[in-house]
């Protein structure tokens, strides 16, 4: 699996975000891309700290969820997430296109820094373990809406 601190892979997220509209429809799911766009935002925020949406540790997700969030398999279709994720209310296309971005912009200008917060659910994890869980969360959601 890739992590999003590769060289390269900051420019192919933001080019496949650039290639939505807010016509994209999904091949699976219950979102529209602009509540896709909203919902990805949210790692993104925990990541940089900006928000941890009450997320607190819990020993069964650790130790049935966790290593898949940065092994190198794909996550299925239809996959269910927590609640506090689910964006149901409807989302403006253009505003989260901004700011999905706007955040990528700035984990890409922090992509050399080492010392990263432990994860609010998951606690301690490694830059590789950051990286590729930022990566496989937006590639999962961009091939759900991808042409």
């Amino acid at each position: 699996m890739k992590s999003f601190f590769e060289d390269g892979v900051y420019n192919e997220i933001a080019s496949r975000i650039n290639n939505l509209n807010e016509n994209t429809n999904s091949k699976w799911g219950k979102m529209n891309v602009g509540q896709m766009l909203h919902h990805c935002q949210m790692p993104l925020n925990i990541i940089l700290e900006k928000d941890s949406y009450g997320v607190k540790p819990n020993w069964l997700v650790n130790l049935f969820f966790k290593k898949s969030m940065y092994n190198d398999k794909y996550w299925r279709k239809n996959m269910p997430t927590v609640p506090r994720f689910k964006i149901v209310s409807n989302k403006d296309f253009t505003t989260e296109k901004a700011e999905i971005l706007k955040l990528l912009n700035e984990l890409n200008d922090q992509r050399k820094r080492e010392d990263w917060q432990p994860h609010p659910a998951f606690g301690k994890l490694s830059k590789e373990q950051w990286g590729k869980m930022q990566y496989k969360h937006l590639d999962h959601h961009l091939r759900q809406f991808e042409v």
